[in-house]
């Protein structure tokens, strides 16, 4: 009743022409005089939000807007108020649907690879230490703004060794070998590094890395200091040690640490380098998130830590952040639970914006893959997104019994055996009810279609249209004069304005010599 009286009072209030109409004329008059920013980007901030399709966006749009007491439709995420936006074609190497390993190499390395490949070029065969080489390594934008004397961060909700986050620093020819535990599993011989090692010993130039996956670090003789448990790796080395280790050596001002205390004691203006570790596993979901000062940070407070780290390089800075969590939710099919991590994932966002100026800054906020999540059933303008389908007469089920809004093509919300299950009386709302589903999979499954790119700031024009994926990591070298558009980039780090300015200060001394030229031989 609450929501149909919510709804009425909503469309009663904006139901004409005009309200419609201003709709479409405040678009148009922004796409009429656009703000084409040709500066040179001396930060990049690189928003990966892991499965976070289009189906995705609506339904947390819409699920935000209700939150606020709307109807939902009419919402607007931040990153929806972008200037340009185009879709990335995500398939990989040999995958039509791909995993997050070879889509984060796209994304960041600038070519496709792979399934489950890190950082290497599909020379590298999946699983195969012996096809790794030096020569086949793929360089990430990360790699290429280290190199240029420019500040680097990672941030995520996930591992810090989990497959998106690795393809910033890493390369693997199994996203999997996070630790020496897991090659010595898989019988890998022929010299090949785990993911946790190189992080630690091959980037240490790095500034900030903030996520989960402490047991990737710590030895099997050393106690998890949170949860009593014992560490995976079997090489006796504590990473987190030998990280401090390299920083005190080279005189740097550093800090490792792993809960919310520690995190707030960092002082971004005299702390150089951060490692934060706040997790076993990954980190925990926003709705489960302890916020004591034994608990963790959010994605948007890592966000602003980091910025606040990295914006001291005179240089200027490249971060990427994930949004993690909103890919495994899908797995388990537990929409909620999706769409909050999504919008937990926009106010990282939002901060980052806050925090920086568009025209030096260049914010890219996409997916590396989509689900197989869908909206559907007739439903009425503002019907609860997380709810059952109504009127539930506009495509009634054959089975007689309610379905909802949201619904997975696979996945473990299926039970075959036993039948669809009556969704009367059941909370369908919960952050813990599992989504039917089509197919009865264990886990629900990526899907293939294309995912949206927005993108603000210096060249953020440059994403239009329909891109392959790695086009995106290719933007982003040359938005920023790095990798291989080092040396290709004449570019002023100036604003629209500015340049404006100069041209008219030209015209103006154009004529004013004109004048003395002539007033002279007169």
């Amino acid at each position: 009743m609450m929501m149909l009286l919510m709804r009425i009072s909503f469309l009663l209030s904006f139901t004409s022409a005009t309200d419609w109409n201003k709709f479409a004329k405040d678009s148009l008059k922004s796409a009429i005089k656009p703000d084409v920013n040709t500066n040179v980007a001396k930060n990049i901030i690189l928003f990966i939000g892991d499965g976070m399709g289009m189906s995705t966006i609506t339904a947390s749009r819409i699920y935000k807007g209700q939150k606020q007491g709307r109807p939902g439709e009419e919402t607007v995420l931040k990153f929806e108020e972008f200037p340009h936006v185009a879709l990335s074609k995500v398939y990989g190497v040999d995958r039509q649907v791909p995993d997050s390993a070879q889509t984060a190499t796209a994304l960041m390395g600038g070519v496709k690879t792979n399934v489950k490949v890190i950082g290497y070029t599909e020379d590298v065969k999946t699983d195969n230490c012996s096809t790794e080489s030096i020569t086949k390594r793929v360089y990430s934008i990360l790699d290429h703004f280290q190199n240029a004397g420019r500040g680097t961060g990672v941030v995520t909700t996930t591992r810090l060794t989990h497959a998106t986050p690795a393809a910033a620093y890493a390369h693997s020819a199994q996203r999997y070998w996070e630790n020496d535990k897991d090659l010595i599993n898989a019988g890998v011989t022929g010299g090949c590094t785990d993911i946790a090692y190189q992080l630690v010993n091959d980037n240490y130039d790095i500034q900030v890395a903030m996520g989960g996956g402490r047991r990737n670090f710590l030895p099997n003789t050393t106690t998890d200091p949170e949860y009593g448990k014992m560490g995976k790796r079997q090489d006796g080395l504590d990473l987190t040690m030998r990280w401090k280790e390299l920083q005190l050596a080279r005189g740097r001002s550093h800090q490792y640490v792993w809960n919310n205390q520690q995190f707030d004691s960092i002082n971004p203006m005299t702390t150089d380098y951060v490692l934060g570790l706040f997790e076993n596993s990954h980190m925990q979901y926003e709705v489960d998130r302890n916020t004591s000062s034994n608990g963790e940070p959010s994605i948007a407070e890592m966000t602003e830590k980091a910025i606040n780290i990295l914006k001291r390089n005179k240089n200027g800075f490249f971060l990427m952040v994930e949004g993690g969590r909103i890919d495994h939710a899908h797995h388990d099919t537990k929409g909620a639970l999706a769409l909050e991590e999504t919008l937990a994932f926009e106010e990282a966002i939002s901060t980052a914006l806050e925090m920086t100026d568009k025209r030096e800054t260049l914010i890219i906020v996409t997916a590396d893959h989509s689900h197989v999540f869908s909206i559907g059933g007739y439903t009425n303008r503002g019907n609860d997104i997380l709810g059952l389908v109504e009127p539930f007469d506009a495509e009634p089920s054959i089975d007689g019994m309610p379905y909802t809004t949201l619904s997975y093509g696979n996945g473990p919300g299926t039970n075959f055996t036993a039948g669809r299950q009556n969704l009367s009386g059941i909370d369908t709302r919960s952050f813990d009810y599992i989504q039917q589903s089509a197919v009865p999979l264990q886990f629900e499954t990526h899907s293939g279609e294309d995912v949206p790119i927005f993108a603000s700031g210096p060249v953020s024009y440059l994403i239009h249209g329909v891109q392959e994926q790695h086009y995106v990591a290719h933007v982003m070298q040359y938005a920023a004069c790095v990798g291989d558009y080092a040396n290709d980039c004449d570019r002023q780090i100036e604003t629209v304005q500015t340049c404006a300015a100069f041209h008219i200060s030209y015209k103006s001394s154009i004529f004013l010599i004109s004048f003395l030229i002539y007033s002279f031989f007169s």
